[in-house]
């Protein structure tokens, strides 16, 4: 049995942030992700925070995102871009190196697998 029943209480904020730089990190280097990295700006930092924000209250912390931006749709921001299969994947694929990144252990993983899934699939707005 873990020690932890929520992702929140297996990384914690820092943890969290550290996931997300590692996403970031990831997306800016890969040439496998170049479709996703292209739908950002150039500065990834307000994605950072905002990502971070997300994740902290989706892995049962704080809903900090939610206290900043009054929402936690996810569907509207990315609206204006085309989000496929493809791009869904190459979203997984950073989060899955990431969680590599932070020496996340076989259980985190297992614990997100699924939910990671379906949000990202959620996301896609094309085929």
């Amino acid at each position: 049995m873990s020690g932890y029943n929520t992702p929140f209480e297996a990384l914690g904020e820092e943890g969290i942030r550290q996931l997300t730089n590692g996403f970031y990190d990831y997306m800016d280097s890969a040439p496998e992700v170049a479709g996703i990295r292209a739908m950002h700006g150039k500065d990834l930092t307000p994605m950072k925070e905002r990502l971070a924000d997300y994740l902290t209250g989706w892995m049962g912390g704080p809903q900090r995102y939610a206290e900043k931006y009054g929402t936690v749709c996810m569907t509207s921001p990315h609206k204006p871009y085309a989000i496929g299969t493809d791009e869904r994947d190459q979203w997984l694929l950073c989060m899955d190196k990431a969680l590599e990144k932070i020496g996340a252990d076989a259980e985190l993983k297992q614990m997100l697998k699924e939910p990671m899934f379906a949000i990202a699939d959620m996301i896609r707005n094309r085929d």
